[in-house]
């Protein structure tokens, strides 16, 4: 393939997307550039099926290299390692967009692999990762229904900004990735300052229109090249067999259809295929997965049309109705802050836990190291659906989902001043149908009530479907597992009573208006205020006080150039400190010190070896003091841990003193009163002046 280019303006900066340069063994390869940041995508499919492939193995890896930053990976192998859990987040972003859009008779393995060779700090290489997948796929013979695009949008002072730079998003009140094609929204993922849903919708939209000429330059790309596609064979079916399942299948199925309980259910459904492929096995031998294949169709078809035409659900709701709801807090008597969220047939146990500075995760990442002291980690084990699996850590979906709901609690987090810990939620799902993730979201959010964290405003999520047949259109609230299955969207909101803090969504069919969209997000925020107030119920404000088992963390403030006095030569005054105390001790460069410990005497004990390290002498004041060294011209007493002062021998008596020795020996305590300290920083002390003097009365 010969070498071709195109290049754009976008977000301000110039856009290119080359290929035919690198990489032309694969089937498709390009790469996009946008200021310093440039990543080498490509795509491969197998020439055949495989033998009984019946489903579309598409595996998409974004992966970092450490020398796009000039930098060399740490570690003893000196090598980039398991993919980080931001790569993990960056290739789900990649995948679900694309997904959606090859030829359901295509059943070849598919691999898209997008690497950052070159990165700047301004220029967000995940979105060009994005951009160049579809890029590479619309380059190559591979099938493919694009293109699509991507941007991250941002929003300052009301005004949206397109691929906003890392200061930015500081002073930005969203941050959301919107990937669209040139007629629909595919995919977005993100979060807001509990901003307004209309805000929210137009940021969308936004969105989709700074994209569209990035999908155009994709278009003139393959133009360019003249790449011909790979002949996509029409579904095949067996009209006969087909009737055949369906004589025999259909009632049984909308029966089945109508068992509430997902299990009950889905045993109901089993036997069905048994039944089924035994019933034509004589004249359909070896034929079960086709027959399972026209079951799966027929499902589909009866529930979306209960749906759509008699405004009736699986479980027997409308549209609109929320599953029952539970909660229970302070379950778990040892744990910071516990809470059981439990919404119909979904459960997830949901734990805070309140750690110090040390517990912060470190990230080291293309831009340098990163601290992270908000973490929110999901789980999902078999047993929560009935199954068995090897458990080996947690995969895309479960860091995905945990991403999701951490996005959504994160911005009601109180700052680091008003608040000084590292907090991790944990979320273990305990039974799952239907959008655990946002289960994770209200007991995330009810269990760091229980603690004691003091959040802006409760949050609560949940998840909105949509069924579209034809003109009718059904928005359905709080899915079930097999609505999000046989539906044509998943939107996830969370949010507060006063606006979004995330969202994600993902579109499976093309036309969704922005009408549709509007109404899908008002219904999820009366959704939304229906599960917050039975939330309420358990608990509806954080705790005035932390659990007795967590840490208290105490904020002192010392001099800068005091820092060193309390850290010691070598680190020996810190390690006293906490050796004899217990504590933990955080000292920043800003000279804040924050004292962590469960118990209070030593929380106070620890604060006055700091202020005895970093105390300064004030001309005037009283102070007792440990006489050091004996001179012929007075004494030197300490007032400070390494804080010595002069007493002269004038100073010593009312009355004249011959020898020093005479007044005073080493050891001995002794009141003086600081007369003086000259331009050398050097204290002058009076015994004689403090003589009668009471200490506890100095202000």
């Amino acid at each position: 393939m010969a070498h071709q280019r195109v290049e754009l303006e976008f977000a301000g900066r110039t856009l290119s997307i080359e290929t035919g340069k690198i990489a032309k063994q694969a089937n498709g390869a390009v790469i996009v550039r946008s200021g310093d940041t440039i990543v080498l995508v490509t795509a491969v499919a197998s020439k055949e099926i495989k033998d009984g492939q019946d489903f579309f193995p598409l595996t998409v890896n974004y992966q970092e290299k450490a020398y796009a930053a000039g930098k060399i990976p740490g570690g003893f192998f000196k090598r980039e390692g398991r993919p980080a859990d931001s790569e993990t987040l960056t290739s789900r972003l990649i995948d679900r967009p694309i997904r959606p859009l090859f030829p359901e008779t295509f059943l070849n393995d598919t691999q898209i692999i997008a690497t950052v060779i070159s990165a700047d700090k301004d220029n967000e290489p995940g979105i060009l990762a994005m951009i160049g997948a579809s890029a590479a796929l619309e380059v190559s013979d591979i099938p493919f229904l694009g293109p699509i695009a991507g941007v991250k949008v941002g929003r300052v002072n009301g005004e949206f900004i397109a691929n906003p730079t890392a200061e930015e998003l500081l002073q930005s009140d969203m941050e959301i990735v919107v990937a669209a094609s040139h007629d629909a929204i595919c995919m977005v993922e993100g979060g807001a300052a509990e901003l307004p849903e209309d805000v929210m919708l137009d940021a969308i939209f936004f969105g989709h229109k700074v994209v569209q000429p990035i999908l155009d330059a994709q278009v003139e790309l393959r133009s360019k090249t003249g790449v011909q596609k790979r002949e996509v064979l029409p579904l095949e079916v067996d009209e006969e067999l087909k009737k055949r399942v369906y004589d025999l299948a259909y009632a049984k199925i909308k029966a089945a259809m109508k068992i509430v309980s997902k299990q009950e259910r889905y045993n109901q459904m089993d036997a069905i295929i048994e039944e089924t492929i035994t019933a034509l096995a004589a004249d359909y031998e070896g034929r079960g997965k086709e027959i399972k294949s026209f079951i799966g169709d027929f499902e589909y078809e009866i529930v979306r049309g209960y749906i759509t035409k008699d405004g009736e659900r699986i479980d027997g709701r409308d549209t609109k109705t929320i599953r029952p709801i539970t909660t229970e807090v302070s379950l778990l008597p040892r744990v910071h802050g516990s809470a059981l969220f439990t919404r119909g047939e979904t459960q997830a146990l949901v734990t805070s836990t309140l750690g110090t500075s040390v517990d912060e995760q470190r990230i080291d990442s293309l831009y340098g190291e990163t601290k992270k002291r908000f973490i929110l980690h999901y789980n999902f084990p078999p047993f929560s659906v009935g199954e068995t699996s090897f458990r080996l850590g947690p995969g895309r979906r479960e860091i995905g989902h945990g991403a999701l709901a951490e996005r959504a609690l994160e911005r009601v987090m109180p700052n680091y001043d008003e608040f000084p810990y590292t907090v991790r939620i944990v979320s273990d799902i305990m039974e799952s149908n239907g959008s655990s993730s946002m289960a994770s979201v209200c007991g995330g959010s009810l269990s760091l009530m229980d603690a004691g964290v003091p959040i802006k405003a409760p949050v609560a999520g949940i998840a909105m479907g949509l069924i579209k047949e034809g003109d009718n259109v059904a928005i359905l609230s709080d899915i079930l597992g097999d609505e999000d299955h046989l539906g044509d969207m998943d939107f996830k909101v969370a949010g507060t009573a006063n606006g979004v803090t995330a969202l994600q969504m993902d579109i499976k069919i093309t036309g969704v208006s922005k009408e549709i969209m509007k109404s899908a997000l008002t219904q999820a925020r009366e959704g939304r205020l229906h599960i917050l107030g039975k939330m309420a119920e358990s608990l509806s404000e954080s705790r005035a006080d932390l659990s007795t088992y967590a840490p208290r963390i105490i904020t002192i403030n010392v001099k800068v150039d005091k820092i060193r006095d309390v850290i010691g030569t070598g680190g020996k005054n810190i390690r006293n400190i906490t050796e004899t105390t217990g504590v933990v001790v955080d000292i920043e460069d800003t000279g804040r010190i924050n004292i962590a410990s469960n118990d209070k005497a030593a929380c106070d004990m620890a604060i006055k070896m700091i202020r005895d390290l970093t105390a300064e002498a004030e001309e005037g004041k009283l102070y007792m003091g440990t006489v050091k060294k004996i001179m012929d011209f007075g004494a030197f007493v300490e007032i400070f841990p390494g804080t010595d002062g002069l007493i002269h021998i004038s100073e010593l008596d009312t009355t004249r003193v011959k020898n020093v020795s005479d007044i005073l020996k080493e050891g001995d305590q002794v009141l003086v009163k600081c007369i003086g300290i000259d331009k050398q920083g050097k204290i002058k002390l009076s015994r004689k002046e403090a003589l009668g003097a009471d200490i506890s009365e100095q202000a």
